[in-house]
């Protein structure tokens, strides 16, 4: 092993890994919070959280490649061109959110649609719609931190992104519960709260970015206007990431709202694990962020000799992390479901949702598997391939489901089952695309780095 490039990348993914693990902690107190109130809080809080994700997913996938984009030209040494990008990414960010406003009041009526419980959809509306009008914040803050990430300061991203959850937690309380004179909002104040909190770190990040050091350095004050060959390339590359994003979340969120429609006992159980899949998948993120920068940089530079150490180093650290969790969810699945479970339980959830950690136990080393190849693919531009294979897997996926779940009327078990098997059937084909050539020719790293 190459203790340079371990090193390399350890530095680049530690503060990532962090600051995902903060967001994770955020998202799981944020339920267990709901869980206090009610079962059907708790399971609201998840679908209205994953749908405001769904409608914003398309938008996040294409600004987020901002991150490679960066990574390439920092590794060219066109350090102008890094900040650059950032401004396309903002001028992207004004058109996109309106459409998103208008997408969310579009979406509203799909929680009663999928056959919801009365009570459980009007809170996930409330929760969904709250998150809409807040996103904007998430969409800019998206653009600067993949900016951050894509120059090796993921250092940045840490500090703004735990400051935002250290202010969360407790806003998200008094908001939830009220204290002294703040009114008690219920699931409204947990949306509040994360909107607030996404604002700040916003504000950390535009302080960084502004600063006078910085600024000068990658020449910040002349980058604020159009560059269409940016721009191109943020299209280009960017949208089937996009794309893919959007399509995969909304193939996930139509099962999850299929899944609940099973009731409120499947729901709180779906709840309660997918909290844990969070603790699992969020930090892992943080790696594969990492990879991608690493990658981009190399490809900018021209130079891919150290592309297969980073490969197995990366391997070998995700595959190690998800081990121990896979082991920990299985073993201690049973105490592990009980903490959520503290108002309103039933015997019915704790079978159930014991059940789902197996399963989740099961897949946790493919979603390592995922992150790390798809990192390597989508840092050296490969976001066509992964936007077809993974669309296709997720959408057969949901095909499937509906008739489990609404045509053939099988019990929820067997619709998890179908859910961890696309899970390792994605992991596979990515790994086959990863072991392969076609992806890494000089040809194709010439057209990913081409402006036109």
């Amino acid at each position: 092993m190459n203790r340079t490039t371990l090193k390399e990348l350890l530095t680049l993914a530690y503060p990532m890994v962090i600051s995902q693990g903060a967001f994770a902690v955020m998202i799981f107190t944020d339920r267990y919070f709901m869980s206090l109130v009610s079962p059907t809080h708790m399971g609201a809080s998840l679908g209205g959280g994953v749908a405001s994700f769904f409608c914003m997913s398309l938008f996040i996938g294409v600004l987020s490649y901002g991150n490679a984009l960066t990574a390439q030209y920092f590794g060219q040494a066109q350090l102008n061109k890094c900040s650059r990008v950032v401004t396309q990414g903002l001028l992207l960010t004004l058109f996109f959110a309106p459409l998103l406003v208008a997408i969310g009041y579009l979406s509203l009526g799909s929680f009663e649609f999928m056959g919801h419980a009365p009570e459980q959809a009007a809170l996930a509306q409330q929760y969904f719609i709250i998150l809409i009008w807040g996103a904007s914040f998430s969409l800019a803050k998206t653009v600067i931190a993949s900016y951050f990430s894509g120059i090796g300061r993921t250092y940045i991203v840490m500090i703004a992104d735990t400051a935002g959850v250290v202010i969360n937690i407790p806003l998200t309380w008094v908001l939830i519960f009220g204290y002294g004179d703040v009114p008690a909002l219920g699931i409204a104040g947990a949306a509040y709260a994360t909107v607030i909190s996404t604002l700040i770190s916003l504000l950390i990040f535009c302080y960084f970015y502004l600063e006078p050091h910085h600024a000068a350095r990658f020449r910040v004050n002349e980058s604020f206007h159009l560059d269409r060959g940016i721009l191109r390339r943020f299209v280009r590359l960017g949208f089937p990431s996009g794309i893919e994003m959007f399509l995969n979340v909304a193939a996930f969120n139509l099962f999850l709202l299929m899944f609940q429609s099973y009731g409120i006992a499947e729901s709180a159980s779906a709840a309660i694990v997918f909290n844990w899949d969070i603790v699992a998948y969020v930090p892992m993120i943080g790696l594969n962020v990492a990879i991608i920068s690493l990658i981009g940089r190399y490809i900018g530079a021209g130079d891919t000799t150290l592309m297969n150490q980073v490969i197995r180093i990366s391997f070998m650290l995700g595959l190690g992390y998800s081990g121990v969790l896979a082991l920990s969810f299985y073993l201690g699945r049973e105490p592990l479901v009980a903490i959520f479970l503290t108002t309103g339980g039933s015997r019915e959830i704790q079978t159930l949702a014991s059940f789902m950690m197996i399963g989740l136990a099961t897949y946790v080393m493919a979603d390592a598997t995922i992150l790390v190849a798809g990192g390597v693919l989508r840092g050296a531009g490969d976001t066509r391939w992964l936007m077809w294979a993974s669309v296709l897997i997720h959408w057969l996926m949901l095909l499937v489901q509906y008739f489990v779940i609404k045509v053939w009327a099988l019990g929820p078990k067997v619709s998890w089952v179908v859910f961890v098997a696309m899970i390792l059937i994605t992991a596979l084909m990515y790994l086959l695309r990863l072991a392969s050539s076609r992806w890494r020719t000089p040809e194709a790293f010439a057209r990913v780095m081409s402006e036109q």
